[in-house]
């Protein structure tokens, strides 16, 4: 079975944001294709990828390699989520479904209820799953990708502190919905930008990880 390149580059994102390979580390096509468990020409395609998202680097003589992104260049990751942030809420107020608002509501819910129980993992996926949400419902493919792609190099730059009132940030989260649910634009992008400011205070920069083993990954039995 041919696995696709966007499954092999998934793949290889996934391990280099969770520290398997540490920045400035050589991927070579030989070793990534028997990690995976694929040829090399998905794993060829998927490092073009990699690197036009930031992720990889090609040196000379050297070939791809992960890249080493600087402070200043984390710094700006962060203002540019920022930005784009509130105007993915701004949009969801005029072109959320109603399937997206249940969903967001249903996220805010649970995220309330598992503050009030102190269950600080859940509400890290749960609160993941709210922006994303947000931003699909903001209707626009440029915007939930770049969104996305954002969400990956912030989880790969950063290390993001658990708030120090997670009711109330949850409680801004539902002032979001709110007003989205409304249809009022400019309001759901002044909220979202408060609560994204917030939030960015919380990030702080991960060292360079060390990873001392690279077990072997078989694509086809699927990653979960």
């Amino acid at each position: 079975m041919r696995i696709p390149a966007h499954a092999v580059c998934t793949a290889i994102r996934d391990d280099i944001v969770s520290g398997v390979f540490e920045p400035g580390g050589r991927l070579t096509e030989e070793v990534l294709a028997r990690r995976y468990g694929v040829s090399r020409v998905p794993v060829r395609e998927a490092l073009r990828t990699l690197e036009s998202e930031g992720f990889v680097t090609t040196r000379r003589h050297a070939g791809a390699c992960v890249a080493e992104p600087t402070a200043q260049e984390a710094a700006d990751l962060l203002e540019l989520r920022m930005l784009l942030e509130p105007l993915a809420a701004s949009r969801a107020a005029r072109r959320r479904t109603d399937a997206h608002l249940k969903v967001l509501r249903g996220l805010v819910r649970l995220g309330q209820e598992r503050a009030r129980r102190g269950q600080g993992e859940d509400l890290r996926a749960l609160g993941g799953w709210f922006h994303e949400t947000l931003a699909q419902a903001s209707g626009s493919p440029g915007l939930i990708a770049l969104l996305t792609q954002m969400r990956h190099k912030v989880a790969w730059m950063f290390v993001v502190e658990a708030p120090a009132r997670p009711a109330e940030s949850w409680a801004e989260h539902g002032a979001i919905v709110d007003a989205v649910a409304r249809g009022d634009a400019e309001h759901a992008r002044t909220l979202a930008a408060i609560h994204t400011d917030r939030a960015a205070a919380a990030h702080r920069l991960r060292r360079q990880p060390v990873s001392t083993s690279q077990p072997a990954v078989n694509m086809s039995g699927g990653r979960h």
